[in-house]
């Protein structure tokens, strides 16, 4: 199968479920209000792209590269982001649902979380030193073994980190929120 090159294009309100968006190479591209659900994007690069607006939920991700891609206003649930190719993997996300996602074992360094849902992640393993969760809820997302060494957390809730689990070396919290760090003990904090 050939592989694609397209470069500039923004795809508006198309529905990539049926036929599926092509094998190949995205770059400076924009989809918006596209719907991806349910489809394979294996092996498809994105370079310095925006998806806004999107339905990226229950994607294929094998092989799959992000690099300085953004992601606005969309559904990012149940992905398996630690199948894509982790080389230089790079992205932001601001105002999205990223319920039931994973980030197994990834280097996320310096990655932007932002206004989003994100329940019921695993970052088990990951490396997201000096990364941001800026006003995210994180109901029950899982830390353990993770680098969270610089990470800002300042502005987000529901958090629950274990520090005795987790490298959270020069880590920013709010003192509203510093409970998160303390649940394991189940103590009562006024």
């Amino acid at each position: 199968m050939n592989r694609v090159l397209i470069e500039g294009t923004n795809f508006e309100n198309t529905s990539f479920t049926d036929p599926p968006l092509g094998k190949g190479d995205y770059e400076n591209c924009i989809f918006t209000n596209c719907d991806f659900s349910n489809s394979d994007l294996s092996g498809v690069n994105f370079l310095e792209c925006e998806f806004s607006g999107c339905n990226l939920s229950l994607v294929k991700l094998n092989q799959t590269s992000f690099r300085d891609t953004k992601f606005t206003n969309s559904k990012l649930l149940g992905l398996h982001f630690e199948e894509c190719n982790n080389l230089m993997t790079v992205f932001v996300i601001n105002s999205c649902s990223l319920d039931l996602s994973s980030f197994n074992k990834m280097r996320l360094r310096k990655t932007m979380f932002r206004n989003s849902k994100i329940l019921e992640v695993d970052f088990t393993g990951a490396d997201l030193s000096n990364s941001s969760f800026i006003n995210c809820d994180l109901s029950r997302t899982i830390f353990k073994n993770t680098n969270l060494e610089g990470v800002d957390f300042r502005t987000s809730f529901n958090f629950s980190i274990d520090p005795e689990l987790n490298h959270i070396r020069k880590a920013k919290f709010s003192l509203s929120s510093v409970s998160g760090l303390l649940v394991k003990y189940n103590i009562e904090i006024e």
